[in-house]
């Protein structure tokens, strides 16, 4: 991640530390959520997070940044599907929590449109589920894909042609020739209690909930299994199309796909006025229980297209859509212990056991405490009795300690000094507890292997997320520098590996051991230190040892590097052990050659770029990071600083504050061949 711009006397260190630290969290948590389905924390404290770091980027735009959590939707694309770029965005929903948030929504987008009179809205439930879009080609199914991070999602066709409410040819005579239909693909609650009682019944694996059952079972490379799982689908708008001889509301759009044979919600409505739209969700909330599926609230959109094109997107929301959260289901309970949890990247999360009770369809008996500060803003002791939320039907969360509860036999609750997996020290950061061994420490040991072989670190193609964790399973693994001492023998032996797979991995594992002084610095797993840190860290020091013997004095000289990523840089070289690793690497054959600083090309230094659009041939952060590496400043926000926007598909606003400063607009293309001739 790159370091946001606090150079401004008049922004306090602490929002510029606050911003990082909610930054990491919530990418943190979004993969967790959406690429792993193995959410940490509930929605009601991911929406805590994310609402406060839109709160702090509005009150300091100098600190928006493209990387972001609120420029982005969502998480990235699991490697083991092919993935499928969205010719458009699919978008996000902004969440309001009460009617006051509801009518605030209506009075902006009345303003934006200059009106006063009460505007029509399309109501429906917000499904839990997983966004997928439909592509047709000459009405006959041709493509599905998962949102993903909104821009690249994971083509899942196989799995989505064994559910039967999904037609797979469209025969009405009016279905253009190519056309793309995108809603919610879930598991009904009477599916989900079949689909569980199934495995019971044969000792496997259990659901959580029904989002994660319909998740998980899209994400299954044998669609065999998919066919023996009830999913549905309810679609809700439309994505490309060859035509524009569409109905200019939506609410005829729905119309329109029901005729088609595609699936749509029955609880769909027209509200007159917002007063209408706040009836229906409150109508709705009595009716849950009753529905077959799991919602979370209810989906509030402008009915007219055309008025839908004026009020445009953010980027990550549409501004003429929001999203009513209904309020999470809540019981009382009595906490039996706290344990102590060690996640993927070394966070200490406290987690409360509890005495079984039932809520949200579902027995709990932990819910998470998130942080020591936490702890101690609720007043919790062991032995206390304690409301539990249920927040979006995830994981459960302790609200609040019932007042009066009895004091007696109840026991503080202290962080523990040193980590339960390895006996390392505990650090703190901020509000959270880390582990300080880093990638020696056993709980983190699967996540720095993945990160370790990923593309954008050290590239051992073959070597993906789900051969890893088997391969730790059995032993074979205990750290990154094991991935060196792989046999085709070992490998052949795994789940859906045969001799010749086994034979490319090796010759992959190989061939990663050339590679750069940024790429091995990245694949380590420093904490805070990405790719653009890692380039930054390569380009100033040229080698390894001068890295390594650099003092926090030393290591702030670096562009972008402050204090905290400093120390943690010199606490990783410090630990005995991370040095030994990195020794035992380079003895493996790991090598690369060492820069030299004297011939770095900076064309770029001082000029400000920004990006908007969509473009075809790399990501954002792929743009962004050429940019970086010939001395450019990537900025989030177009002003009379600017020195060029890059524009590419779909450009918004952006690209129309740009042409009303005069600020230099080039296209894709134009980029690419700048870049090209930059470098040559």
């Amino acid at each position: 991640m790159s370091k946001v711009d606090d150079s401004s006397a008049s922004i306090p260190k602490a929002i510029s530390t606050e911003i990082q630290d909610l930054r990491k969290t919530i990418a943190h948590h979004d993969r967790l959520y959406f690429t792993f389905d193995n959410p940490e924390i509930p929605d009601a404290e991911y929406d805590r997070l994310f609402a406060r770091l839109s709160k702090l980027e509005a009150e300091y735009p100098a600190l928006k940044t493209l990387d972001s959590p609120t420029q982005r939707v969502g998480s990235e694309p699991l490697d083991e599907f092919r993935q499928v770029r969205h010719a458009v965005a699919m978008l996000s929903l902004d969440k309001v929590f009460n009617a006051d948030e509801l009518a605030e929504f209506d009075t902006r987008v009345k303003k934006r449109l200059g009106r006063q009179d009460p505007l029509q809205y399309s109501c429906e439930p917000k499904v839990d589920g997983v966004a997928v879009s439909l592509l047709y080609r000459s009405g006959v199914l041709h493509q599905a894909a998962t949102r993903g991070d909104g821009v690249t999602g994971e083509d899942i066709t196989h799995n989505v042609r064994t559910i039967k409410s999904i037609p797979l040819r469209l025969d009405a005579e009016d279905v253009p020739e190519l056309f793309e239909a995108r809603g919610e693909i879930f598991l009904s609650k009477s599916g989900f209690a079949r689909v569980n009682d199934e495995a019971r019944s044969k000792g496997g694996k259990l659901f959580v909930n029904p989002r994660n059952a319909a998740a998980g079972t899209l994400r299954q490379l044998d669609p065999k299994i998919a066919a023996k799982r009830p999913l549905q689908m309810y679609c809700y708008s439309i994505g490309i199309a060859d035509t524009e001889e569409f109905p200019d509301r939506l609410s005829d759009i729905f119309d329109l796909l029901a005729q088609w044979g595609l699936p749509v919600n029955p609880e769909r409505e027209v509200a007159d006025g917002i007063e209408q739209c706040l009836a229906y969700c409150e109508q709705l909330l009595v009716q849950r229980p009753q529905l077959n599926y799991e919602i979370d609230g209810a989906v509030i959109k402008v009915n007219e297209l055309p008025l839908q094109e004026r009020l445009g997107s953010n980027t990550r929301t549409p501004r003429w859509a929001m999203a009513y959260k209904f309020p999470a289901e809540e019981v009382s309970t009595q906490v039996l212990d706290v344990e102590f949890q060690v996640g993927r990247t070394g966070t200490i999360t406290p987690v409360a056991r509890l005495e079984p009770v039932f809520v949200g369809g579902v027995t709990v008996s932990n819910a998470t405490l998130h942080n020591m500060d936490e702890i101690s803003r609720l007043g919790l002791r062991i032995g206390d009795t304690v409301i539990v939320r249920r927040a979006g039907d995830v994981i459960p969360k302790v609200v609040k300690v019932i007042s009066g509860s009895s004091k007696q036999n109840t026991k503080d609750i202290e962080m523990l000094k040193h980590c339960p997996a390895c006996n390392s020290v505990v650090e703190r950061d901020g509000v959270l507890y880390r582990c300080s061994a880093g990638i020696i420490c056993p709980a983190q040991t699967k996540e720095s292997i993945k990160h370790y072989a990923a593309r954008s670190a050290m590239d051992i193609e073959g070597l993906g997320d789900k051969l890893i964790e088997q391969l730790v399973d059995e032993g074979i693994l205990r750290n990154i520098s094991d991935i060196y001492t792989l046999t085709v023998d070992q490998l052949s032996k795994m789940e859906r590996m045969g001799e010749k797979s086994a034979g490319n991995v090796v010759a992959a594992i190989e061939k990663s051991k050339m590679t750069t002084l940024e790429r091995f610095l990245y694949s380590l797993g420093i904490r805070e230190v990405g790719e653009a840190t890692s380039r930054a860290l390569a380009e100033y020091f040229g080698s390894l040892n001068a890295i390594r013997a650099a003092s926090v004095e030393k290591l702030i000289q670096v562009p972008d590097i402050g204090d905290i990523v400093a120390r943690h840089i010199e606490t990783f070289f410090a630990n005995h052990e991370n040095t030994l690793l990195i020794n035992k690497l380079i003895g493996s054959g790991v090598a690369w050659e060492d820069v030299d600083v004297s011939v770095i090309a900076r064309p770029l230094a001082g000029k400000v770029y920004v990006l908007t659009g969509t473009l075809s041939s790399m990501t954002r952060d792929e743009a962004k990071s050429r940019l970086s590496a010939l001395g450019a400043k990537v900025s989030g926000s177009v002003s009379s600083k600017t020195d060029v926007v890059i524009a590419g598909a779909n450009a918004g606003s952006k690209l129309v504050k740009a042409e009303a400063l005069g600020v230099s607009v080039i296209n894709e293309t134009e980029f690419i061949n700048e870049m090209s001739s930059l470098i040559s």
